[in-house]
């Protein structure tokens, strides 16, 4: 076989691009999620491409591309066979094995957003063993390797059916066997929001994809020498990115007519949608076709995620059985519909759009069942589930044996505007205040001391660290907390979901112990500033201290809280 440099490299430029997706959607899973669980989302996110490359090198590939047979390839461990007969025209064996490993962790890697916090992690790399070995290889081999579905004429370009749909089945049977979180449905079944702790990570992680998802559909055309290739490649980029761009402005508008404000979470589960449903027809359709496949998956990822969350009561973090399950289900029976020869709406009958409905049903059935199995099997044995307190105090405590994802790091606050001078008084070198000190501590003097505590809205701490500097109040402690209150009236949606009571918000918590300066002065001067009139300003709290000690003179008391 004589090599093609230029198809080659396409292949493999489209293998690199794949498994950078991993980053993606570790950063979608972390980002939607909890942060005492973002370490146990890297580590599935890791293992599960980890665990599969071998698995679809030792097993997968032979059953995918092994054989002609109708149901299943070949068992051929390690990949030792003659593969010319399914090989793209001038592209090695390596190659194309690398190409399509890729592809198969994908497909795993769906699933672990959707059980994310409450998997055990010894069940999920056993999970993601079975799908990387046996079930995607089979359905894949229906789909690509010259299966029966192949052989009636489905089509699924890059895998909106063979990769997104076959993991977003997998993640519908794994979370409703598995059970919501803790807290995610009150007693009569309703849904409570649990926000993610970074839409920064989320939003990241989408950007990712969107990036990566060129060479999920682009390098798909496995050939570069020819003009028919160059140009259908072109056309792919350009139906690729405007399905999605398409997506994303209809989830927003969508959200912001339904939610009153436009949902940033779900606006970035809108791109994800149009990229899924666009994937299984993206070199068939022209760009009209993508701009409606586009159009159709915002409301379909709405719709569905809402159905899943609050009809079906099914626990999806990140809504991956929307955007993946049903967006790719969508998007290739959509294919039978735009497809410029032989779509529905470009006269082509019912004929095609038939053949893609048998093979979405065939997926779903074939993914459902072993799955099922797969779950069920791992629940009645070693367990699936992570027990309560394991849950509670976050996996990675539990299964990592890891404080935090986040140690070392400490919240700051900079503005721009803080002096050398400012960032000491802010502190706790200058004063320790300490409430119940131990009646044996002489206090100095007979001044009474007090503790003000604000939590407040962020966006106000500049103006009061000026007014209460003003008021010759200088040793304050500052924090970055997240907090609530009661808020009546006061309505939030997440994901198409009301936030209403524990809505816990990023607030700062500013501390001082004051002795010279009148405290009715401090807590004039402090609601003066922090007053909007809107819900959430804040709050201001006021202790007796009964002693304080500065750690480097000993002094205490009044003298403890005066200048150096």
């Amino acid at each position: 076989m004589e090599f093609s440099a230029v198809n080659t490299i396409w292949v493999l430029l489209g293998a690199a691009l794949v498994f950078f997706m991993q980053a993606g959607f570790a950063m979608v899973e972390t980002g939607f999620t909890r942060a005492k669980n973002a370490g146990n989302i890297i580590m599935k996110n890791l293992m599960d491409f980890a665990i599969g490359t071998p698995l679809f090198w030792l097993t997968g590939f032979g059953i995918m591309f092994g054989g002609a047979g109708a149901l299943i390839g070949g068992f051929d461990p390690l990949v030792r066979g003659d593969y010319s007969s399914i090989l793209p025209s001038g592209v090695p064996l390596p190659a194309f094995l690398i190409f399509q490993t890729v592809f198969c962790a994908t497909a795993a890697t769906i699933v672990s957003g959707a059980m994310a916090e409450r998997t055990k992690f010894i069940s999920y790399c056993i999970y993601s063993a079975v799908i990387s070995a046996v079930v995607y290889p089979i359905s894949g081999h229906w789909i690509w390797g010259g299966g029966w579905l192949a052989q009636m004429g489905f089509h699924d370009f890059a895998g909106s059916t063979a990769v997104h749909m076959c993991g977003g089945v997998a993640a519908l049977v794994g979370a409703k066997i598995l059970g919501p979180r803790i807290g995610k449905y009150d007693k009569d079944g309703k849904p409570n929001a649990i926000l993610g702790h970074s839409l920064t990570l989320g939003a990241l992680g989408v950007f990712i994809l969107w990036f990566c998802w060129f060479g999920f559909n682009g390098c798909s055309t496995v050939s570069m020498d020819n003009d028919a290739s160059v140009y259908s490649a072109g056309n792919i980029f350009v139906t690729t990115n405007l399905a999605a761009a398409t997506a994303t402005v209809a989830t927003m508008i969508i959200t912001w007519l339904r939610y009153k404000k436009p949902d940033i979470s779900m606006t970035l589960n809108g791109s994800l949608a149009g990229l899924v449903a666009i994937t299984a027809g993206c070199d068939l359709v022209t760009p009209a076709g993508a701009f409606f496949i586009g159009l159709i998956a915002a409301f379909v990822v709405v719709f569905g995620i809402e159905f899943i969350d609050k009809v079906c009561r099914i626990d999806d973090p990140v809504g991956a059985i929307g955007v993946h399950g049903m967006c790719g289900a969508a998007g290739t029976l959509l294919t039978g519909v735009f497809a410029a020869d032989g779509g529905l709406v470009y006269g082509g009958g019912f004929h095609f759009l038939g053949i893609q409905l048998i093979g979405v049903a065939a997926v779903i059935v074939w993914v459902a069942v072993t799955m099922t199995i797969t779950f069920t099997v791992l629940k009645k044995t070693i367990g699936l589930r992570a027990s309560r307190e394991e849950e509670t105090k976050g996996l990675d405590a539990t299964e990592h044996n890891l404080s935090s994802s986040y140690a070392d790091f400490m919240p700051m606050v900079f503005t721009g505007k803080e002096t050398e001078e400012d960032t000491r008084d802010m502190s706790v070198e200058k004063a320790v205040a300490v409430e119940h000190f131990p009646a044996s501590v002489p206090v100095s003097g007979t001044t009474k001391l007090t503790k003000i505590v604000m939590v407040f809205n962020q966006a106000r701490f500049v103006p009061l660290k000026d007014a209460l500097s003003g008021l010759g109040v200088t040793g304050m402690t500052v924090t970055q907390v997240m907090g609530c209150g009661t808020q009546k009236g006061h309505v939030n949606y997440y994901r198409g979901i009301k936030v209403e009571e524990v809505a816990f918000l990023p607030k700062m918590k500013l501390e001082v112990v004051v002795s010279k300066v009148p405290v009715s002065e401090v807590i004039e001067t402090a609601r003066k500033v922090l007053y909007t009139g809107n819900i959430g300003d804040g709050k201001i709290f006021v202790y007796d201290v009964e002693n304080v000690i500065k750690v480097r003179t000993g002094e205490q008391g009044f003298d403890a809280l005066q200048g150096e």
